[in-house]
């Protein structure tokens, strides 16, 4: 489960259901990520508690996609 929270503070906590696999599918190829970034991320998604990703933006197209939207 991906969890997607703003930046700035404000409520709009969202859940999106995904795959490991499928989620870093997007990291890289819609976000500018580095890829040592990526590569720690994955290693701590096999950690049974999770992981987290702090700080990506995300576009507008991307949190389409997922079904997040922005007013």
């Amino acid at each position: 489960m991906l969890t997607i929270c703003p930046a700035c503070g404000q409520p709009g906590g969202y859940e999106y259901a995904t795959d490991s696999a499928a989620l870093l599918r997007l990291l890289r190829q819609r976000t500018d990520l580095p890829g040592y970034v990526l590569e720690g991320f994955e290693e701590k998604l096999r950690i049974p508690l999770g992981a987290c990703l702090r700080g990506v933006e995300l576009s507008e197209s991307v949190l389409t996609d997922i079904g997040y939207f922005i007013e």
